[in-house]
């Protein structure tokens, strides 16, 4: 029986990360409502605009029950902006902004710089190997808790040197970058292999 993995089709990748869990050998379903979450074994937030993201959230009546599942130790990975709403603090956050939590981190939005900004890498990422990392207007993790597992740093010995851009706690996953962007399912096939750790 094919795994059902869920995509946040409220904004973001969603064409090109159902393409990656397609590879990764799970059955991507668009999420948009509280129904279609409950049939899914794991779930994708994409990137995007956090905020944004997070208003239609709360509109869409997900945001709750996303938050409840999320307690309930359902897997969710998210990109970017995913990272963002899986955070437990946001450090420059906009005023009521909504987030999912679940992830014992502190990320700081737009770290990185502006659209401008936006720029490309290679990687070394636990559980995965060398990764070519895009980077778009995305978030770095500036506090992580003990629970939390660092899976990957900025290389080098730029100004962005060290910083934290991938991490996993239990069945949480997050990157700053866009991996769907790449043509590389290697995440998404690690993701996948947690959602199927969490269901035996």
């Amino acid at each position: 029986m094919s795994l059902r993995v869920g995509i946040l089709a409220l904004q973001g990748d969603v064409r090109e990360h159902a393409r990656a869990l397609v590879e990764a050998g799970a059955e991507p379903v668009e999420v948009r409502r509280p129904q279609e979450l409950a049939t899914v074994e794991g779930l994708v937030l994409p990137g995007g605009e956090s905020t944004t993201i997070g208003t239609l959230l709360d509109l869409f009546g997900l945001l709750e029950p996303l938050r409840t599942a999320v307690r309930a130790g359902l897997p969710v990975y998210g990109s970017c902006a995913g990272m963002i709403l899986l955070a437990d603090e946001v450090l420059d956050g906009r005023p009521n902004q909504a987030t999912v939590g679940g992830l014992d981190v502190a990320v700081r939005r737009n770290a990185f710089g502006r659209q401008v900004d936006s720029f490309e890498t290679d990687v070394e990422m636990t559980g995965v190997g060398d990764v070519h990392a895009v980077f778009i207007r995305a978030p770095w993790v500036e506090r992580t808790g003990p629970d939390v597992e660092v899976l990957a740093t900025v290389p080098g010995d730029g100004p962005a040197a060290g910083k934290v851009v991938a991490v996993r706690r239990g069945p949480l996953l997050a990157t700053s970058f866009h991996p769907e962007l790449t043509g590389d399912s290697r995440v998404h096939g690690l993701f996948v292999r947690m959602v199927k750790e969490a269901h035996p």
